[in-house]
């Protein structure tokens, strides 16, 4: 659909969610996704393990003029390096997961997006790759499932139209922003993360994993455990704190 105004001025900059695509495929959806996403004033995108590597020729030919949202990418390894920062992380999926998480639609997602965000909070969104989706373990770091109402008989989405989905949703709500929530500082997913290799190192010692063939499982959920709890920095610190003690308390009665 045609009818861009080139002498108006984009909504650019300011504060806004990250998108976060995790090991894309194709040049061509990554393309296509940035120029969705400008057309709904998002600018900030992040890649996780590209299959073809960056910069990707075919990604800037599609993305037409949204390149520039390309010419800001941010390239990780891995998903725990690219949501690092984040206060809270959507993840978006078309299937049922094992997991107990909150799942919302893309219109509540940006709502509460958009409220974090007006409380200084940085918000991203995951994407999964074309073919399969988001893996288990990637899932597991987010704090919400994003799930779209589609057709159960096909309800497959193209990676480049959920991205659209939810920067439409993103930019529709910019004039009908939901009540803020409250004005606390949550914990970021750098500290979640390490609050989780600290649990797993304990009760890794403490022989809790068991049997061995369950133990990733476990893993897993304790992971999706600690993303899904509200925590804030005091709260981190306090778990830190009580698994300290229970070593010491461990060696005292040694």
């Amino acid at each position: 659909m045609s009818g861009t105004n080139h002498d108006a001025q984009p909504e650019w900059g300011g504060p806004q969610p990250v998108m976060v695509l995790v090991a894309p495929q194709m040049g061509e959806n990554i393309g296509a996704s940035a120029r969705g996403m400008l057309n709904f004033g998002l600018e900030r995108m992040r890649l996780v393990a590209p299959r073809d590597g960056w910069p990707n020729p075919a990604a800037t030919a599609t993305a037409s003029g949204a390149a520039k949202v390309l010419d800001t990418v941010s390239i990780y390894a891995t998903t725990a390096e690219a949501i690092g920062e984040f206060d809270y992380v959507f993840a978006t999926t078309a299937r049922a997961r094992d997991m107990t998480k909150p799942v919302v639609t893309p219109e509540e997602a940006m709502g509460q997006a958009r409220a974090k965000i007006a409380n200084g909070q940085k918000v991203a969104v995951l994407f999964g790759p074309e073919r399969a989706g988001l893996e288990n373990s990637d899932v597991a770091q987010a704090n919400a499932l994003v799930s779209v109402p589609v057709n159960p008989g096909f309800a497959s989405l193209n990676l480049s139209q959920c991205v659209l989905l939810t920067a439409y949703e993103w930019r529709r709500q910019s004039d009908a922003v939901e009540a803020l929530l409250q004005d606390v500082e949550m914990a970021s997913q750098v500290e979640i993360h390490k609050l989780y290799e600290h649990f797993e190192q304990r009760l890794d010692v403490a022989g809790f994993f068991y049997p061995k063939t369950k133990a990733d499982s476990m893993k897993l959920h304790l992971r999706n455990m600690l993303s899904r709890l509200p925590l804030t920095p005091q709260d981190v610190q306090i778990f830190h704190g009580i698994l300290r003690q229970f070593v010491r308390w461990k060696s005292r009665e040694d």
